[in-house]
């Protein structure tokens, strides 16, 4: 069985949307696009190319595979070279023919339990909503947060009210500072919440 791992780059409050470009995703009127680069450095860059270098297949959410595949096929450095040659899935009901050659698209989220049967390693960006529904049927095996120095207020957010579910997490590996500020937390699910416990009681 394969590891499915989710890659978010996120804010303290939350906000995922449009980190990589000021036009990347202008839903809901978002004016803060491009926020990413400020803190990018050598070291933020080959954390994710190291993940990019490992992965054997890609996983997207509609949303994000528009994004992807309305840029990187026509990338010709190493990241655009291995995104266009590695196998794609998108989940997507309503999406049947996808252009960017190599994608399959995927009508239910549950269709992804045969994907991890035929790679080892598949890794998914953005994708916020996917993440979610991932999560809730426990077929996201690792979740890495890119987690940066600011808030903005309004944004999608990985979880918003009532879209969460009961779950635990431990750390998959030891927790990375990047030199302009950014963090990753590399987490892997730990069954559900271990509650009712009083502080200082036996």
């Amino acid at each position: 069985m394969g590891i499915l791992t989710a890659n978010l780059f996120v804010t303290l409050d939350g906000v995922y949307q449009a980190p990589g470009g000021p036009e990347e995703d202008r839903d809901g009127g978002f004016e803060f696009g491009g926020w990413q680069g400020a803190y990018f450095d050598d070291e933020t860059g080959e954390a994710i190319g190291a993940g990019i270098d490992r992965m054997d297949a890609l996983l997207l959410g509609r949303k994000t595979y528009d994004i992807f595949a309305g840029f990187w096929p026509r990338q010709k450095d190493h990241i655009g070279e291995t995104f266009n040659a590695l196998p794609k899935f998108v989940v997507s009901r309503t999406l049947t023919r996808p252009e960017w050659e190599g994608t399959t698209a995927l009508a239910e989220v549950s269709e992804l339990a045969e994907v991890k049967e035929r790679f080892e390693d598949i890794h998914m960006f953005g994708s916020g909503h996917l993440i979610r529904s991932l999560l809730e049927a426990d077929l996201l095996d690792r979740l890495n947060l890119f987690l940066y120095p600011l808030t903005f207020g309004s944004g999608k957010r990985l979880f918003t009210d009532g879209s969460g579910f009961p779950a635990a997490f431990r750390f998959a590996q030891p927790p990375r500072a990047f030199p302009k500020g950014a963090v990753l937390l590399s987490y892997e699910r730990a069954g559900v919440p271990v509650t009712g416990i009083t502080i200082g009681q036996d």
